[in-house]
Order: C-alpha cells, then sequence, then structure tokens
C-alpha cells in the first residue's frame, strides 16, 4: 500500500479533529464560496459545490454556515475581502514534492506563512511549475467496506461503472477515476448500494519516493501538518511512499 491512500485516510481524520477546533468550517466555507462564485449557488447544476456541501456536513458544518458561503459566493452578503486560489510548489525532506493548495484574502500573507513553514522544518518553496507536473488530477471516492462486501465485486462495480483504478485498506476503499467522469461513477456505486465516506477531486503522485526511515517519514509528516494547519491551506499533496507500519508510528 502506497503512502497516498493512507495519508488521505489520516488528513480525513484530521479534519474531524480540525473541525473540533472549528479551522475546518473556516476551511469549507471558503472553498464553498469559491466554487459558488464560479458555477452558481444552486448544489443540483454545481456539482463541485455539491461535492463540497456533502463534506461539510460530513464534518458536522452547521446549515447556516454553509448557506452563508454560498450567499458570499454568488454576492447575496457583501464583505470586504476577495477570496483567490494559490498554489505553492516546493519540496521536503528527501526531496519529496509538495503541493499546497489555498485559499486566500492576502497573497503575501500566505506566501510568507508557507515559506516559513517549508524554511523551518527541512524544506524548501519553488517555483511555478517545479512540483505541480508530479500531481495529476484525480477523481477519488472512499467507500466504507461492509463485513460482507467481497473485494473482488466490489472492483467489478468499480470497474462496470467506468473507474480506473482501486485500492482498499483498514476498512476503507478507494476508487479512483477521471475527474469528468467523478459524478457518474459516484452514481453508479451509490446505486449498488455503497456507503460512500467521501467524494472529491483530488490529486495523485505519478511517481514517488520511497521512505522507509521513521524518522525520516517523521520529519515529512511534521512538515506536510504544519502546512496543513495554516489557516489559508486547504490541501497539501507529497508523493511519498511509506510502509503502513511506519507510517502509522510516524503519524501517532
Amino acid at each position: 500500500m502506497s503512502g497516498h491512500s493512507k495519508w488521505s485516510t489520516i488528513k480525513r481524520q484530521k479534519g474531524v479533529a480540525d473541525a473540533r477546533r472549528g479551522q475546518a468550517f473556516t476551511k469549507a466555507a471558503n472553498v464553498i464560496t469559491i466554487a459558488a462564485r464560479a458555477g452558481g449557488s444552486n448544489p443540483e447544476t454545481n456539482f463541485k459545490l455539491r461535492l463540497l456541501v456533502e463534506a461539510a456536513r460530513g464534518i458536522n458544518m452547521p446549515k447556516e454556515n454553509i448557506e452563508r458561503a454560498i450567499a458570499r459566493g454568488v454576492g447575496d452578503v457583501k464583505e470586504g475581502i476577495q477570496l483567490t486560489e494559490v498554489a505553492y510548489e516546493g519540496f521536503g525532506p528527501e526531496g519529496v514534492g509538495i503541493l499546497v493548495e489555498s485559499v486566500t484574502d492576502n497573497r503575501l500573507r500566505t506566501a510568507q506563512e508557507v515559506r516559513s513553514v517549508f524554511e523551518r522544518n527541512g524544506g524548501r518553496l519553488s517555483g511555478t511549475g517545479s512540483v505541480a507536473h508530479l500531481f495529476l488530477p484525480i477523481g477519488e471516492i472512499t467507500i466504507r467496506s461492509k463485513d460482507n462486501l467481497d473485494l473482488d465485486q466490489l472492483l467489478a462495480a468499480a470497474a462496470e461503472a467506468d473507474a480506473d483504478d482501486f485500492e482498499s485498506d483498514d476498512g476503507e476503499a478507494t476508487i479512483y477515476c477521471q475527474p469528468g467522469n467523478l459524478e457518474r461513477v459516484k452514481e453508479a456505486l451509490t446505486a449498488k448500494g455503497l456507503e460512500i465516506v467521501d467524494t472529491k477531486i483530488s490529486r495523485r503522485p505519478v511517481s514517488t519516493i520511497k521512505i522507509d526511515d521513521e524518522q525520516k517519514v517523521t520529519a515529512v509528516l511534521s512538515l506536510v501538518n504544519k502546512l496543513d494547519d495554516l489557516s489559508d491551506v486547504q490541501r497539501v499533496y507529497a508523493n511519498f511512499d511509506v510502509p503502513d507500519e511506519i507510517l502509522q508510528k510516524a503519524s501517532v
């Protein structure tokens, strides 16, 4: 099992913990605002917005917060800030490529914060295009495996739904597909009675750096976690590949 799927699970668990202290609500509201501004306020016709609203509900974000974020995106709520999506690229310990996606109302502040975290944790911020090519956009659907769910049957269902790849670990299965097929694949899997835990457009590394030393993995995770903790940062992608037992120990 590569580090990608396992790290996605760790990030999802971390998101629930962040929600308990309110940070995840702010991050969720910002991307909902961006999606509503780009594609309209109706989740039924704006698939990206629908995914983000579902994710916000998954962390128990209050309905009024979601509605306020949508209203802000379409201009029904006037505020003195302008949110912008910005990506930062850099390298961490062991040469791991790191892509940081953010939503900010102050590019200078966010850039300084991201740079500081890189430099204080054994990494360095690099130029545009230096890392982005290491990750490809991909549709990602996480399913909670049930005791009576045969993995071969799940794989067959994924293939029938036009998915591209499949991973299974710790009671969950992750199905990958082309971003443009995400809505159709999700609907096909839901129609088969499968329990969808998470659906999103993510990024998957095209190549990975294998790390099998716990201390080195801890250094990478420390950098990634601190980037992820920044208030303007939405997602952090890193192209490391780590054995499960080492990743679990290092992430505790």
